[in-house]
């Protein structure tokens, strides 16, 4: 981590990634970028559907393999770098027959060392395999829902997903969040972490650099009136009137409260739910 002296206020405790100690090159690799238009919270009407969002710094986007497609060929990793879009860090790796990708980096791998996706792969760090094939107690990331689906699960800095058993054609795992999921014994898995496990103790420090990343201001609740929302009105630093937390349209949000839809697709594939609230 990075401290910063303080110079001012918002200087004063604000902390950011040593990418100098990291990073091996400053721009992305030009075939495999290209220029984006964020939603920004805007649907095609322009009209604001997720608050908060909006501004914030031009970005490059870098095309990220995500499918596990190239298979049997051995891949060395040529950089470490940035990506704006994402949490983690990136890396292009080189295969064998010449092709260049972006993967996501996972953590204790630098350049020069070699990656490859097979069923028959060794269970170390940075190789892909299936579920089916790592043993219990695995730490994985980059994971299938379902075969050949491209991976969704466990891909922000410092993540994984623990495997803890395999049953009936399918791998239990123990995801970030503590739920425990069953997920396809023929989905692929990359094994490791993400890197940059220190993403989560940077502290913006001031408005403006959050408002570098994107983040609009976050009004409470509580400061509102009435009219706009249900926690608003009262004289002072009132309370909020009622038992539960709920948003400004009246659904339960914040401090461990369940807001999983009752019938959602995947319910029958929850092992055990996510630890909610303080306690966790």
């Amino acid at each position: 981590m990075k401290k910063y002296k303080p110079t001012s206020p918002g200087r004063r405790g604000m902390t950011g990634i040593s990418y100098r100690d990291v990073l091996t090159v400053s721009k992305p690799y030009k075939p495999l970028t290209r220029g984006v238009n964020r939603s920004v919270g805007r649907n095609s009407d322009g009209r604001i559907t997720t608050r908060h969002k909006g501004g914030g710094h031009k970005r490059v986007w870098r095309e990220i393999s995500f499918k596990y497609d190239k298979r049997e060929v051995e891949a060395t990793i040529s950089t470490v770098e940035y990506d704006p879009n994402r949490s983690g860090f990136i890396s292009l790796v080189t295969y064998k027959d010449g092709e260049k990708r972006y993967i996501l980096l996972p953590q204790s791998m630098k350049v020069g060392d070699t990656i490859v996706a097979s069923a028959e792969a060794k269970v170390k760090i940075g190789n892909a395999l299936p579920l089916n094939k790592m043993p219990v107690g695995t730490f994985v990331y980059n994971v299938e829902i379902k075969p050949d689906s491209g991976a969704k699960i466990a891909r922000s800095a410092g993540n994984y997903a623990e495997v803890i058993a395999n049953d009936g054609g399918f791998v239990h795992l123990k995801m970030p969040s503590s739920e425990i999921r069953k997920v396809s014994e023929k989905a692929w898995a990359t094994v490791g972490e993400v890197s940059n496990e220190e993403h989560r103790l940077v502290n913006i420090g001031k408005a403006g650099r959050a408002r570098w990343m994107g983040r609009r201001p976050t009004v409470r609740g509580s400061a509102m009136n009435p009219v706009d929302h249900p926690h608003g009105g009262g004289e002072g630093h009132a309370g909020r009137g009622r038992r539960r937390a709920i948003s400004k349209w009246g659904k339960p949000t914040g401090k461990g409260q369940k807001s999983r839809t009752p019938k959602k697709y995947s319910n029958q594939l929850i092992v055990k739910r996510r630890k909610v609230g303080k306690k966790r």
